[in-house]
């Protein structure tokens, strides 16, 4: 459930009300009766997963033969070194 605000409260207020949307309240910000913001706390939206859910993640997953991966691999890919600076084909000398 939300909380409205006024704009004036926001602004008065500030401090207590990001509390409370630390704490995870959800505010809603109105002007003149019309909402027009919503205050809320962020989710953790960081890309690290921790070693633990990352192996109860990978128990269910069949096992590699990784011999028979890399000469899969080999089939598709060039394994030839080739420097990106070399401008072999633009040459104008």
């Amino acid at each position: 459930m939300s909380r409205m605000i006024t704009q004036k409260e926001l602004r008065n207020d500030s401090a207590a009300v990001l509390r409370a949307a630390e704490a995870g309240e959800e505010i809603i910000v109105t002007r003149n009766g019309t909402p027009i913001a919503r205050l809320m706390p962020l989710v953790d939206e960081s890309p690290f997963v921790s070693s633990e859910v990352l192996k109860q993640t990978a128990a269910g997953l069949p096992r590699i033969d990784f011999k028979k991966f890399r000469e899969s691999l080999s089939e598709a890919v060039d394994w030839e070194f080739r420097d990106p600076y070399d401008r072999r084909s633009d040459s104008d000398d």
